[in-house]
């Protein structure tokens, strides 16, 4: 890695969720605020373990067909009968797809997220330096809009969503895809990522270094260099914090 970086990098691509924003004030505060509006209430604790129940939902769905990020309507769907789950876990009457499909709304608007702290210091950083950097999610057509919202937009020099172009990490055809936009070959490339399975592998398939980064502390043991910030990407790339 440290090699094909010294040799020329010019692109840095990354992940989204999980990798440069979370949820604000927290995923709970969110449910709660949607609930409160249909005339519900519901506890950080209930929520929390309602949220276990829905992120195994997830990954069911992701493992067995993970076509649904691949358009709009699909997500749409997906998401909102993955919050219905998680509204009947805690007991919520009336209509849970109407109130799951208003939790998946209220998550399209910039200000129910946050950057992580390292994010906009270390892309400072990045482009001083010289990288141009872009990112390639598995995300509804929302991703630009967030971007912009957020702020993000102005140091990105492309956003590639899978709902958008109908392609899903890890398929190659996405990061293909995402190379071509930039201009740049996959050895002067590298992607950032939280996922072993969409980042790491997807990159890897088509030719580009992985870096796996690892917030929440799950204690991965990758074939691949794992960073636990941003920051940590800075001391991968050799350059000092300032």
């Amino acid at each position: 890695m440290k090699e094909s970086v010294e040799r020329g990098l010019e692109v840095i691509f990354f992940d989204v969720g999980n990798t440069l924003l979370r949820p604000y004030p927290s995923f709970e505060a969110a449910c709660r605020e949607v609930l409160e509006r249909f005339g519900h209430l519901a506890t950080d604790e209930e929520l929390r373990r309602a949220a276990v129940v829905a992120d195994n939902y997830y990954e069911f769905r992701y493992w067995s067909d993970d076509s649904f990020w691949a358009n709009e309507s699909d997500a749409a769907e997906m998401w909102g009968e993955m919050y219905a789950l998680m509204l009947e876990e805690i007991g919520i009457d009336g209509d849970r797809h109407v109130i799951g499909r208003a939790i998946y709304d209220y998550f399209g608007h910039g200000d129910r997220w946050r950057l992580f702290p390292d994010v906009e210091p270390v892309f400072e950083r990045l482009k001083e330096e010289g990288y141009r950097l872009a990112l390639i999610s598995n995300w509804d057509s929302r991703l630009a809009k967030l971007c912009f919202d957020m702020g993000l937009d102005r140091y990105l020099d492309s956003v590639v969503s899978s709902a958008t172009i109908g392609l899903i990490k890890p398929d190659p055809h996405i990061f293909d895809l995402a190379l071509r936009r930039m201009g740049v070959d996959p050895g002067r490339a590298i992607h950032v990522g939280d996922h072993y399975y969409a980042d790491i592998l997807g990159a890897r398939s088509a030719g580009i270094s992985p870096v796996m980064i690892d917030r929440f502390g799950g204690g991965h043991t990758a074939d691949v260099p794992v960073i636990v910030d941003l920051y940590g990407l800075l001391s991968l790339l050799g350059m000092e914090e300032k």
